[in-house]
Protein backbone atom coordinates (compact mmCIF):
# COMPACT_ATOMS: atom_id res chain seq x y z
CA UNK A 1 0.00 0.00 0.00
CA UNK A 2 1.43 3.47 -0.90
CA UNK A 3 3.00 5.58 1.83
CA UNK A 4 0.39 8.29 1.48
CA UNK A 5 -2.41 5.88 2.33
CA UNK A 6 -3.20 5.57 6.00
CA UNK A 7 -5.35 3.01 7.74
CA UNK A 8 -7.41 4.80 10.35
CA UNK A 9 -10.70 2.96 10.67
CA UNK A 10 -13.37 3.80 13.24
CA UNK A 11 -16.61 1.93 12.62
CA UNK A 12 -18.57 4.43 14.72
CA UNK A 13 -17.64 7.34 12.45
CA UNK A 14 -18.22 8.03 8.77
CA UNK A 15 -15.00 7.47 6.80
CA UNK A 16 -13.41 10.02 4.49
CA UNK A 17 -10.55 9.63 1.99
CA UNK A 18 -8.52 12.72 1.03
CA UNK A 19 -7.06 12.87 -2.49
CA UNK A 20 -4.78 15.86 -3.09
CA UNK A 21 -1.19 16.13 -4.29
CA UNK A 22 -0.33 18.90 -1.79
CA UNK A 23 0.76 17.48 1.62
CA UNK A 24 -0.24 20.67 3.44
CA UNK A 25 -3.78 20.49 2.08
CA UNK A 26 -4.09 16.85 3.13
CA UNK A 27 -2.73 17.68 6.57
CA UNK A 28 -5.15 20.59 7.00
CA UNK A 29 -8.17 18.55 5.89
CA UNK A 30 -7.22 15.55 8.01
CA UNK A 31 -6.84 17.74 11.10
CA UNK A 32 -10.17 19.44 10.44
CA UNK A 33 -12.10 16.22 9.82
CA UNK A 34 -10.55 14.17 12.60
CA UNK A 35 -11.63 16.77 15.18
CA UNK A 36 -15.28 15.95 14.39
CA UNK A 37 -17.21 13.54 16.57
CA UNK A 38 -18.90 11.86 13.61
CA UNK A 39 -16.14 11.82 10.97
CA UNK A 40 -12.72 10.23 10.53
CA UNK A 41 -10.09 10.30 7.79
CA UNK A 42 -9.49 6.66 6.91
CA UNK A 43 -6.78 7.40 4.35
CA UNK A 44 -4.91 9.86 2.18
CA UNK A 45 -3.66 9.67 -1.41
CA UNK A 46 -1.53 11.98 -3.52
CA UNK A 47 -2.25 10.43 -6.93
CA UNK A 48 -5.18 8.90 -8.81
CA UNK A 49 -3.50 5.48 -8.76
CA UNK A 50 -3.06 5.62 -4.99
CA UNK A 51 -6.64 6.83 -4.62
CA UNK A 52 -8.05 3.82 -6.48
CA UNK A 53 -5.98 1.46 -4.34
CA UNK A 54 -7.12 3.23 -1.20
CA UNK A 55 -10.80 3.12 -2.10
CA UNK A 56 -10.64 -0.60 -2.86
CA UNK A 57 -8.76 -1.31 0.39
CA UNK A 58 -10.54 1.09 2.76
CA UNK A 59 -14.00 1.52 1.19
CA UNK A 60 -14.53 5.11 2.39
CA UNK A 61 -18.02 6.56 2.42
CA UNK A 62 -16.77 9.88 1.02
CA UNK A 63 -13.76 10.85 -1.10
CA UNK A 64 -12.64 14.48 -1.27
CA UNK A 65 -10.88 14.90 -4.62
CA UNK A 66 -8.81 17.73 -6.10
CA UNK A 67 -9.11 18.12 -9.88
CA UNK A 68 -5.37 18.76 -10.38
CA UNK A 69 -3.37 15.62 -9.66
CA UNK A 70 0.18 14.78 -10.72
CA UNK A 71 -0.50 11.53 -12.54
CA UNK A 72 -4.01 12.04 -13.90
CA UNK A 73 -6.98 14.35 -14.22
CA UNK A 74 -9.25 14.40 -11.21
CA UNK A 75 -12.15 14.13 -13.67
CA UNK A 76 -10.86 10.75 -14.88
CA UNK A 77 -10.49 9.61 -11.28
CA UNK A 78 -14.10 10.59 -10.52
CA UNK A 79 -15.30 8.62 -13.55
CA UNK A 80 -13.32 5.56 -12.45
CA UNK A 81 -14.64 5.83 -8.90
CA UNK A 82 -18.21 6.18 -10.16
CA UNK A 83 -17.82 3.04 -12.27
CA UNK A 84 -15.70 0.88 -9.95
CA UNK A 85 -16.66 2.14 -6.49
CA UNK A 86 -20.16 3.67 -6.71
CA UNK A 87 -20.65 3.35 -2.94
CA UNK A 88 -18.08 6.11 -2.37
CA UNK A 89 -19.56 9.60 -2.76
CA UNK A 90 -17.15 12.09 -4.35
CA UNK A 91 -16.84 15.75 -3.39
CA UNK A 92 -14.59 17.96 -5.50
CA UNK A 93 -12.49 20.44 -3.52
CA UNK A 94 -10.81 22.66 -6.08
CA UNK A 95 -9.41 26.11 -6.77
CA UNK A 96 -11.17 26.04 -10.15
CA UNK A 97 -14.58 27.73 -10.23
CA UNK A 98 -15.08 28.04 -13.98
CA UNK A 99 -18.30 26.60 -15.40
CA UNK A 100 -16.64 23.97 -17.61
CA UNK A 101 -14.83 22.44 -14.62
CA UNK A 102 -18.09 22.28 -12.66
CA UNK A 103 -19.98 20.73 -15.57
CA UNK A 104 -17.33 18.10 -16.26
CA UNK A 105 -17.06 17.12 -12.59
CA UNK A 106 -20.81 16.72 -12.19
CA UNK A 107 -21.13 14.77 -15.42
CA UNK A 108 -18.31 12.49 -14.23
CA UNK A 109 -20.30 11.65 -11.11
CA UNK A 110 -19.27 14.09 -8.37
CA UNK A 111 -21.96 14.68 -5.76
CA UNK A 112 -20.54 17.99 -4.60
CA UNK A 113 -18.25 20.81 -5.70
CA UNK A 114 -16.63 23.11 -3.14
CA UNK A 115 -14.18 25.94 -3.84
CA UNK A 116 -10.99 25.79 -1.76
CA UNK A 117 -11.31 29.35 -0.56
CA UNK A 118 -14.65 28.57 1.13
CA UNK A 119 -14.84 28.43 4.91
CA UNK A 120 -13.98 25.15 6.60
CA UNK A 121 -17.58 24.84 7.77
CA UNK A 122 -18.63 24.45 4.12
CA UNK A 123 -16.38 21.40 3.75
CA UNK A 124 -17.80 19.75 6.85
CA UNK A 125 -21.38 20.60 5.88
CA UNK A 126 -20.71 19.20 2.41
CA UNK A 127 -19.44 15.89 3.74
CA UNK A 128 -22.46 15.48 5.98
CA UNK A 129 -24.79 16.48 3.16
CA UNK A 130 -23.59 13.77 0.76
CA UNK A 131 -23.64 11.23 3.58
CA UNK A 132 -27.36 11.96 3.83
CA UNK A 133 -27.76 11.39 0.09
CA UNK A 134 -27.95 15.04 -0.95
CA UNK A 135 -25.54 17.19 -2.98
CA UNK A 136 -23.36 20.09 -1.83
CA UNK A 137 -22.07 23.15 -3.69
CA UNK A 138 -20.29 26.39 -2.97
CA UNK A 139 -22.48 29.44 -3.44
CA UNK A 140 -20.52 30.34 -6.58
CA UNK A 141 -21.09 26.86 -8.01
CA UNK A 142 -24.82 26.98 -7.23
CA UNK A 143 -24.91 30.26 -9.11
CA UNK A 144 -23.19 28.69 -12.11
CA UNK A 145 -25.67 25.80 -12.13
CA UNK A 146 -28.63 28.18 -11.97
CA UNK A 147 -27.20 30.42 -14.71
CA UNK A 148 -26.41 27.53 -17.02
CA UNK A 149 -29.85 26.00 -16.44
CA UNK A 150 -31.39 29.28 -17.59
CA UNK A 151 -29.27 29.05 -20.74
CA UNK A 152 -30.56 25.58 -21.48
CA UNK A 153 -27.74 23.52 -19.94
CA UNK A 154 -29.26 20.11 -19.02
CA UNK A 155 -28.52 20.35 -15.30
CA UNK A 156 -30.40 17.11 -14.63
CA UNK A 157 -27.87 15.25 -16.80
CA UNK A 158 -25.08 16.69 -14.66
CA UNK A 159 -26.73 15.86 -11.34
CA UNK A 160 -27.82 12.36 -12.36
CA UNK A 161 -24.57 11.04 -10.91
CA UNK A 162 -25.80 11.94 -7.44
CA UNK A 163 -28.53 9.29 -7.63
CA UNK A 164 -28.11 5.91 -6.00
CA UNK A 165 -28.39 2.76 -8.10
CA UNK A 166 -32.03 2.21 -7.12
CA UNK A 167 -32.93 5.89 -7.62
CA UNK A 168 -31.38 5.72 -11.10
CA UNK A 169 -33.55 2.69 -11.90
CA UNK A 170 -36.68 4.55 -10.80
CA UNK A 171 -35.68 7.63 -12.82
CA UNK A 172 -35.06 5.53 -15.93
CA UNK A 173 -38.46 3.83 -15.63
CA UNK A 174 -40.13 7.21 -15.16
CA UNK A 175 -38.42 8.25 -18.38
CA UNK A 176 -40.11 5.33 -20.11
CA UNK A 177 -43.45 6.72 -18.87
CA UNK A 178 -44.00 3.96 -16.33
CA UNK A 179 -46.45 4.86 -13.58
CA UNK A 180 -45.60 4.53 -9.90
CA UNK A 181 -47.45 1.24 -9.46
CA UNK A 182 -45.83 -0.31 -12.52
CA UNK A 183 -42.39 0.78 -11.29
CA UNK A 184 -43.16 -0.89 -7.96
CA UNK A 185 -44.02 -4.10 -9.82
CA UNK A 186 -40.92 -3.93 -12.02
CA UNK A 187 -38.57 -3.40 -9.06
CA UNK A 188 -40.54 -5.65 -6.72
CA UNK A 189 -40.87 -3.00 -4.03
CA UNK A 190 -43.81 -1.32 -2.36
CA UNK A 191 -45.79 1.55 -3.86
CA UNK A 192 -44.82 3.87 -1.00
CA UNK A 193 -41.17 2.90 -1.44
CA UNK A 194 -41.28 4.16 -5.01
CA UNK A 195 -42.89 7.39 -3.82
CA UNK A 196 -40.05 7.80 -1.32
CA UNK A 197 -37.48 7.28 -4.09
CA UNK A 198 -39.26 9.89 -6.22
CA UNK A 199 -39.11 12.40 -3.38
CA UNK A 200 -35.38 11.78 -2.96
CA UNK A 201 -34.78 12.13 -6.70
CA UNK A 202 -36.66 15.45 -6.82
CA UNK A 203 -34.50 16.78 -4.00
CA UNK A 204 -31.23 15.64 -5.56
CA UNK A 205 -32.11 16.95 -9.02
CA UNK A 206 -33.47 20.22 -7.60
CA UNK A 207 -36.96 19.72 -9.00
CA UNK A 208 -40.00 21.21 -7.31
CA UNK A 209 -42.83 18.88 -8.35
CA UNK A 210 -43.75 15.46 -9.61
CA UNK A 211 -44.68 16.99 -12.97
CA UNK A 212 -41.18 18.46 -13.33
CA UNK A 213 -39.67 15.11 -12.34
CA UNK A 214 -41.66 13.22 -14.97
CA UNK A 215 -40.86 15.80 -17.66
CA UNK A 216 -37.13 15.76 -16.94
CA UNK A 217 -37.07 11.95 -16.80
CA UNK A 218 -38.73 11.70 -20.22
CA UNK A 219 -36.44 14.36 -21.73
CA UNK A 220 -33.40 12.61 -20.28
CA UNK A 221 -34.56 9.26 -21.67
CA UNK A 222 -35.04 10.83 -25.10
CA UNK A 223 -31.55 12.38 -25.01
CA UNK A 224 -30.03 9.02 -24.09
CA UNK A 225 -31.77 7.38 -27.03
CA UNK A 226 -30.66 10.14 -29.39
CA UNK A 227 -27.05 9.80 -28.20
CA UNK A 228 -27.24 6.05 -28.73
CA UNK A 229 -28.64 6.44 -32.23
CA UNK A 230 -25.90 8.94 -33.12
CA UNK A 231 -23.17 6.60 -31.91
CA UNK A 232 -24.62 3.67 -33.83
CA UNK A 233 -24.87 5.77 -36.98
CA UNK A 234 -21.26 6.81 -36.58
CA UNK A 235 -20.15 3.19 -36.30
CA UNK A 236 -21.95 2.28 -39.53
CA UNK A 237 -20.03 4.97 -41.40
Amino acid sequence: MPQDILSNVDNEKSSVLIVDDHPLVREWLASLINRQADLVVCGEAATAAEAMQAVVALKPEVAIVDLSLKDSSGIDLIKNLKTGCPETAVIVLSMHEEAHYVERALRAGAKGYIIKRDATTKVLAGIRSVLEGASCFSDEVSGIIAEKAAEGWPVVDSLIGSLSKRESEVFQLLGRCYGTRRIAQELQVGFKTVQTFCSRIKKKLRLSSGTELLREAVLWHDRQNQDGDSKNAGKKH
